[in-house]
């Protein structure tokens, strides 16, 4: 099972799976539903909490997009140091998606050129 199934099958039986403060996976519900999926959990631990960064990425540049109903896009760049360097972009009624982009490549002008350009005047009233 894929770590999106696992934490999409936990929460159909009633299992909420999210990151805790120190960056670990944080499981509430019923124990005994828990205690059911803990083995899945554990063994595919690395992979649920990149998941559920991945979403919590997500849902910070939706987040954006819905605060600000005038801009076309948003990004998020965490650390622009780490390598890769994650950037979640999020285009009003297109896409939203995840680069990783080397750090010895990443050039955040030539990005929101790009950006600009590919999100122009098609999308202005999207």
């Amino acid at each position: 099972m894929s770590p999106a199934e696992i934490i999409e099958r936990a929460t159909e039986e009633g299992v909420l799976l999210a990151l805790s403060p120190s960056g670990s996976i944080s499981a509430k519900g019923d124990q005994a539903v828990i205690d059911r999926w803990l083995p899945e959990i554990k063994q595919s631990k690395a992979a649920i909490i990149a998941e559920l960064q991945l979403e919590s990425r997500r849902a910070k540049v939706l987040s954006m997009l819905r605060d600000n109903p005038g801009i076309r896009y948003a990004i998020e760049v965490l650390d622009a140091n780490t390598d890769p360097v994650i950037v979640s972009i999020a285009i009003r009624s297109v896409a939203t998606f995840e680069l990783n982009i080397p750090q010895a490549y990443y050039d955040a002008s030539a990005l929101l050129e790009l950006i600009e350009k590919h999100t122009g005047d098609e999308h202005a009233n999207a």
